[in-house]
């Protein structure tokens, strides 16, 4: 079997358990929008991650299909908070909850999300429960400590570039690290197993993420699934504007100031020009130098791990295919 059969496998596995769990309750305005924003789909990247780690490390998936679960009820509760709080019309090409409820129902929805996915690890023996839940709990902190930083950076000039990764680590990798080092506890992973796949899957992530804040500026309009150029619009200060402000000519920075503190009617312009100067300034090189740089950490925390050669070349496989979105 492939590496890209597995995933769909593991894919299938997830949304039908899924399926199966997202039975129509009462409240009915309680429940409904919980199943709309979770029939939206996604990649299913974390749960997928879960269940795949369970099984590289000798684990069964089935035993994680609630871990998983609970990993990905609580990464779509934070969307629908992120969302109030970014005011977005859309996810994933669709009507955002607050939009097609109201702000109330989104708060109180996520609300019961995010307890939900506490309660679907109820079912694992009391140590297992233990070890799980200190995980999601740590995770769950950094999350909402990681949406402060990139909220608070919206109105700050001084924005540091390691600050921006520790935001990016929060917002984004902890969470995907949780998703395996959750899959090695169920597995019966050593502790230090467990740890060195928390850290390939948090310089997985902070690569994946890097690289989302590049394909958002250069990816192709066609298979991008959000508005190429959106971050640049909103003035988001990613790690490709920082590099350019620290690289970039003293006319040019200024340049690139002013751009990032207006909204034009038209932004094409806009977009146009910002683009320009991150590639002059050598901050697109930078970029994927700094990607390229988080991948192999991750790879290298692959060496040290009790497992089959031919599993770790399967994360590795995973980590590339990952990282080769040309979108």
């Amino acid at each position: 079997m492939t590496n890209s059969d597995a995933i769909e496998r593991y894919r299938e596995m997830f949304n039908s358990h899924l399926e199966n769990k997202l039975i129509p309750k009462e409240p009915h305005n309680l429940y409904e929008p919980i199943a709309y924003i979770l029939g939206l789909g996604g990649k299913r990247m974390r749960p997928v991650l879960t269940l795949m780690t369970t099984d590289l490390f000798g684990g069964s998936p089935a035993d994680a299909l609630d871990a998983a679960l609970a990993i990905e009820v609580f990464h779509n509760f934070s969307l629908v908070h992120d969302d109030i709080m970014d005011d977005a019309p859309l996810r994933r090409g669709k009507t955002t909850v607050h939009e097609k409820w109201d702000i109330n129902t989104g708060i109180l929805s996520g609300d019961a999300m995010l307890i939900n996915a506490y309660q679907y690890l109820e079912d694992y023996s009391p140590e297992v429960f233990k070890s799980l839940t200190v995980l999601f709990s740590k995770t769950a902190v950094e999350v909402c400590e990681g949406q402060q930083y990139d909220v608070d950076f919206e109105t700050r000039d001084d924005v540091t570039i390691p600050e921006y990764l520790k935001m990016i680590e929060y917002k984004t990798a902890v969470l995907v690290a949780c998703a395996m080092k959750m899959g090695a506890i169920l597995a019966g992973a050593s502790e230090e197993d467990a740890q060195s796949i928390y850290e390939f899957g948090q310089n997985l992530g902070i690569a994946f993420q890097l690289q989302d804040d590049y394909l958002d500026a250069f990816g192709d309009p066609k298979t991008f699934g959000k508005q190429v150029g959106g971050d640049i619009i909103e003035n988001k200060k990613t790690f490709l504007y920082l590099k350019a402000l620290e690289f970039a000519p003293k006319e040019d920075k200024e340049g690139l100031m002013h751009l990032y503190s207006i909204q034009p009617e038209d932004s094409n312009a806009k977009v146009d020009t910002v683009k320009t100067i991150f590639e002059e300034s050598g901050a697109v090189d930078a970029a994927r130098k700094e990607i390229e740089s988080y991948t192999q950490k991750a790879f290298a925390t692959l060496e040290s791990l009790n497992i089959p050669e031919k599993n770790k070349e399967l994360l590795k496989a995973f980590g590339n295919k990952l990282m080769q979105r040309t979108v």
